[in-house]
C-alpha cells in the first residue's frame, strides 16, 4: 500500500515562498511593514511629545555620575565603623557588682568544693597511727602531763612509740586507739638521753596502721610541719605551722633533762602533746614531740616546741636507721 505523504514538497509552494508573499492570505511583506508603521505614529500621537527632564532631575544624575565612586566608599566605611562598633559593644565586659562576684563564689563552690588544706591531708594520712596514752590508776593529781599523753603506732605487731616522761612511775598503761578501742600496754625499752619509751600493746586492733617515717636529712628551716596529740586531754587535736630551727638543744626548767640535737617547731604544743608524732606535709613522722620551752612555770605554749628526730626515736625502737 502506498504511504500518504504529510508534507507536500511542491514545486508550487516553493515559488510562492520566492515571491515573498503570504500563501494563506495574499498579503504582501510591504504591505505589513506600512501598518507597523502607522500603529507607531498613531501611539506617538497619543502620548505627545516626550518629557523634558527637570533641573533638579539634571542636576541629582549630574552629582551621582560625578560622585558616584567616593560615595560608594564613604557608604563602606561608614557600615565598616557601624559594624566594628557593634561588635565592641557587645564584647566589651559590663562592670561587675558585688552580687555578680558572690554569685559566681557560690556557683563555683557548688561545682567544686575547695581542697582540703595541707595540714588536713597530713593528718588524716597520720590520723589511724596516732593513739591516746593514759596512766590508769595514778592517783589524783594536776599533774596531766604525766596522766595523759600521745603516741604514735610505729608496727603493725603494736609497737608504739612515746615519751618517758608520759609513762614514767605508772601503776598501769592504757592506749586507746582511733577508732576507740582500747588495750593495756607495757614498756619493753627506754632511751633516756632521748626521752623516749617504746611500748607494746596486749591487744592489737585489726587493721592497725603503722605510721611511715621519714629521714629528718631532708627536712629544711620553713618547712610545713603538724603536731597531732591530745594537750590537756583534749584530742586528737592537731596544730600547724613549720620547723623553725634545727639541732637544739633543751633544759628542763629543773634542770632535770638535757636533751640535745632536736627538731624545733612552732605549731602549737601543749601538755599532752607529749610522745605524739611531728608530721611533714604529706603525713611523714620526723620526730617525736618531748617538750615545749617556756621561761614561766606555767608550763603553756608560746612559740617554741621541741621533738626527738625520728633517726633516734627508731633506733630505740630497734629499727634499723634511715
Amino acid at each position: 500500500m502506498k504511504r500518504v505523504s504529510l508534507y507536500s514538497q511542491s514545486r508550487r509552494l516553493g515559488a510562492y515562498a520566492q515571491t515573498g508573499r503570504n500563501v494563506s492570505l495574499g498579503i504582501s511583506k510591504a504591505a505589513i511593514a506600512a501598518a507597523a508603521q502607522a500603529a507607531a505614529e498613531a501611539q506617538a500621537a497619543l502620548e505627545g511629545p516626550p518629557k523634558r527632564p527637570s533641573r533638579a532631575a539634571v542636576a541629582l544624575r549630574n552629582f551621582r555620575s560625578r560622585y558616584a565612586r567616593p560615595l560608594s566608599i564613604a557608604a563602606s566605611s561608614l557600615l565598616t565603623l557601624a559594624i566594628v562598633a557593634g561588635y565592641n559593644y557587645a564584647t566589651t565586659p559590663r562592670k561587675l557588682t558585688q552580687r555578680d562576684i558572690d554569685q559566681a563564689v557560690l556557683h563555683t563552690l557548688d561545682k567544686q568544693p575547695p581542697a582540703p588544706s595541707r595540714a588536713a591531708v597530713a593528718y588524716d594520712i597520720i590520723r589511724p597511727s596516732v593513739v591516746r596514752v593514759n596512766q590508769v590508776g595514778l592517783k589524783e593529781s594536776d599533774d596531766t602531763e604525766r596522766a595523759v599523753g600521745t603516741g604514735v603506732v610505729i608496727e603493725e605487731s603494736g609497737t608504739i612509740l612515746t615519751n618517758i616522761h608520759v609513762v614514767a612511775g605508772a601503776e598501769r598503761i592504757q592506749v586507746t586507739f582511733f577508732d576507740g578501742t582500747k588495750s593495756d600496754a607495757h614498756v619493753v625499752s627506754v632511751q633516756p638521753e632521748d626521752d623516749l619509751a617504746v611500748l607494746k600493746v596486749d591487744t592489737v586492733p585489726d587493721d592497725l596502721k603503722p605510721a611511715t617515717l621519714r629521714s629528718t636529712r631532708g627536712l629544711n628551716l620553713g618547712d610545713e610541719v603538724i603536731a597531732v596529740g591530745n594537750p590537756f586531754g583534749i584530742g586528737p587535736s592537731v596544730s600547724s605551722g613549720i620547723v623553725s630551727g634545727m639541732r637544739r638543744d633543751y633544759i628542763s626548767p629543773k634542770g632535770k633533762r638535757t636533751l640535745t640535737n632536736l627538731i624545733q617547731f612552732d605549731a602549737a604544743a601543749n601538755p599532752g602533746n607529749s610522745g605524739g608524732p611531728l608530721v611533714t606535709a604529706d603525713g611523714e613522722v620526723v620526730g617525736i614531740v618531748t617538750a615545749i620551752l617556756n621561761p614561766t612555770d606555767q608550763r603553756v605554749f608560746i612559740g617554741i616546741g621541741f621533738a626527738v628526730p625520728i633517726e633516734n626515736a627508731a633506733a630505740a625502737a630497734g629499727l634499723s636507721p634511715f
